[in-house]
C-alpha cells in the first residue's frame, strides 16, 4: 500500500515555478548511525533535513566529506531506513520498493561485471528490470548511442578507460527508461573531454523532461549545469536556491559562496 506525501507548508521559492509538485520530498530528516565502540554516543549524519526537488531540474546537492549526501541519497535509494522524518518519491514513501521504479542510479564508485561487454552488462540489467526482450534491444542502442560507446559496445569493460567505464555506469542508470536520475560525483576523476561528455548528457536528460539530482565537488561542473543548489554541512541544510540568485545574493561566486557556508577561509583574491 502506497503512502501519499503529506501537504507542507513551505515559503515560494522563486526559482521553482508555481504550484509545481515535488518529485522528491524530504521532510524533517534524521539519519542516525550507531556508535562504533561501547559506550560512544550515536553520530547523527542528517540533522532534520527539509528538500524539495521538482520536475526537470537538474539539481547539485553540494557539500564538503561527512556532510549527510551520501546518507541522504543511502535513503532515498532505500539502502538506508530513516532515524526519523520522511523522504517521498512522486508521493510514494521510500521505505516502499515501488517507490524505486522510477528511478535509475550512477553509484560514485562503479563496480561492473569486467568479463561483459557493454551490451551484455545492460542485458543483464534490462532481464532485473523486467525489460520486455524487444523492447530491450533498442533501449540498449539507444542508451548505447546517447553516452558514446555504440562503437565499443562489443568490447569488454575491463578494456574501457575511467571515462568509458563511468559512461557506462550511466547507461546502466537509463536503462529502465527512469524519470528520475541519482548521480553520485557522476565526473569524479575525469578528465576535461570526460568530465564535458556527463555534462552534455544531463543537459540533454533535462532537455527531455527528466529530473538530475547530483553531488560533486566539480563546483564548475556544478555552476554550468544545475537549475538549483542545496549546499549541507555537518548535516544541516545551510542554503538552497538557483546558482544566480545565490551568486547575486552573496556576491561572490560559488566556490566562495561554498567555501563561505563550510566555513573555510576563502581563496585571496588576485
Amino acid at each position: 500500500m502506497s503512502i501519499e506525501a503529506p501537504t507542507i507548508t513551505t515559503q515560494p521559492d522563486p526559482a521553482v515555478p508555481a504550484g509545481q509538485e515535488a518529485v522528491i520530498r524530504i521532510q524533517g530528516l534524521v539519519v542516525q548511525y550507531r556508535g562504533r565502540g561501547l559506550g560512544q554516543s550515536p553520530t547523527v549524519a542528517v540533522k532534520g533535513l527539509d528538500l524539495d526537488i521538482f520536475a526537470g531540474e537538474a539539481f547539485g546537492f553540494l557539500g564538503p566529506n561527512g556532510a549527510g549526501k551520501t546518507s541522504t541519497m543511502q535513503v532515498l535509494l532505500g539502502f538506508q531506513p530513516p532515524t526519523r522524518g520522511a523522504a517521498y518519491i512522486y508521493g510514494v514513501d521510500v521505505r516502499q520498493p515501488i517507490a524505486r521504479q522510477r528511478i535509475g542510479y550512477l553509484p560514485e564508485t562503479t563496480s561492473y561485471y569486467k568479463f561483459l561487454t557493454a551490451e551484455e552488462l545492460l542485458r543483464f540489467y534490462g532481464r532485473i528490470f523486467q525489460i520486455r526482450p524487444a523492447e530491450l534491444e533498442s533501449r540498449i542502442d539507444a542508451v548505447l548511442k546517447l553516452v558514446d560507446l555504440d562503437a565499443a559496445r562489443k568490447r569488454l569493460i575491463k578494456t574501457y578507460s575511467k571515462g568509458m567505464q563511468q559512461r557506462i555506469g550511466l547507461a546502466q542508470a537509463l536503462i529502465n527508461n527512469p524519470d528520475l536520475l541519482i548521480l553520485d560525483e557522476p565526473t569524479s576523476g575525469l578528465d576535461p573531454p570526460g568530465r564535458m561528455k556527463v555534462r552534455e548528457i544531463i543537459q540533454r536528460l533535462k532537455t527531455e523532461g527528466r529530473t538530475v539530482l547530483f553531488s560533486s565537488h566539480e563546483l564548475g561542473e556544478v555552476e554550468t549545469v544545475c537549475d538549483r543548489i542545496a549546499i549541507i554541512h555537518r548535516g544541516e541544510l545551510k542554503v538552497v536556491g538557483s546558482v544566480a540568485g545565490l551568486v547575486k545574493e552573496y556576491q561572490m561566486d560559488l566556490e566562495r559562496i561554498f567555501l563561505k557556508i563550510i566555513g573555510y577561509p576563502p581563496p585571496a583574491q588576485p
